[in-house]
């Protein structure tokens, strides 16, 4: 899906439903598309905040844990704040721990006293093409929330879904009133989901899918791109999608043994080299989940069939 044309509405606190705003932050690139847009649940006086999302940028892209510049002039942080306005703020929840979702929490928990809630802390040495997305070593969770565990504000019910995969610790928030779902990175309308081993679990992806292609959510709201309104549809075709590449490679590989590069090159024809080395590690997910299944195998980086 090709990004809405300029200018984007970055900083400014858009009205989803009666429950639900959405405040996009300044990080556009081709792993995020926009930019991360941070969600403010309940509309009386106390809220919930959604993956408050990356660190502020001012002069010349320095992190400032509170002031900075987007294209409006305001830092995220603060336009976060302005978004919630007059009410206080229960909750800061992450759906997960690369640092264009959870590092902004500190920060607004400072400004507000507000409670970071939500998945568990994870810090990982990842190798792997994570140029908007590489672990946040900053986030300390004063709770962590379990499958199911709810929180509630006067106007609202929030409940985890766990859904690993795309990291092992991401999790989902279904809104119970609105039978809205947030979905961070794991379902996204306007692109795959990058699965990047060794914390990235194709089969949990696959299983987290499953589990949400079950549920009966109205609709998902995703870390970047559109709301998705038919979200069963969308699933079932993500479903199919990845199934889809799963026989590629072994179509592939029926072939003669392959490195990632070869794979990459073949199955992903016209793709923006930026994003090869996230594909790559999407293919590496599919590979690792076939070796467990016993169907291939690795020595020195070429991968075969086992016959």
């Amino acid at each position: 899906m090709d990004a809405p044309p300029k200018p984007w509405p970055t900083g400014l606190s858009e009205l989803c439903e009666p429950l639900i705003r959405r405040v996009l932050a300044p990080n556009a690139s081709p792993y995020t598309f926009t930019g991360t847009q941070t969600y403010v649940v309940g509309a009386g006086d106390e809220v919930a905040v959604i993956d408050p999302g990356p660190a502020d940028f001012g002069a010349g892209g320095e992190p400032s844990p509170f002031k900075g510049a987007d294209t409006n002039g305001a830092g995220h942080v603060d336009a976060i704040l302005a978004a919630v306005g007059g009410s206080r703020i229960a909750a800061i929840l992450c759906t997960h721990t690369h640092r264009d979702h959870s590092p902004a929490a500190a920060p607004l928990k400072e400004a507000t006293g507000a409670p970071i809630i939500g998945c568990a802390p994870l810090v990982l040495s990842d190798d792997g093409p994570r140029a908007d997305s590489a672990f946040d070593r900053t986030y300390a969770p004063d709770r962590v929330l379990a499958d199911g565990e709810r929180i509630g504000g006067p106007d609202w019910t929030i409940e985890a879904v766990a859904t690993p995969g795309h990291t092992s610790n991401h999790l989902c928030y279904a809104v119970l009133e609105s039978g809205a779902l947030f979905t961070g990175d794991h379902v996204m309308a306007w692109s795959t989901s990058v699965v990047s081993p060794p914390d990235g679990d194709m089969a949990a992806y696959m299983a987290s899918l499953q589990k949400l292609y079950e549920r009966e959510d109205k609709v998902l709201y995703p870390a970047h791109g559109p709301a998705i309104t038919r979200p069963r549809q969308l699933v079932r075709g993500m479903l199919g999608h990845r199934r889809s590449r799963e026989k590629q490679i072994l179509r592939l590989l029926e072939a003669g043994p392959q490195e990632i590069p070869q794979f990459v090159s073949a199955m992903y024809k016209g793709l923006d080299l930026r994003l090869h080395g996230a594909a790559g590690r999407s293919v590496l997910a599919h590979l690792y989940d076939l070796r467990n299944r016993g169907l291939t195998t690795e020595e020195n980086e070429t991968w075969r069939l086992i016959s």
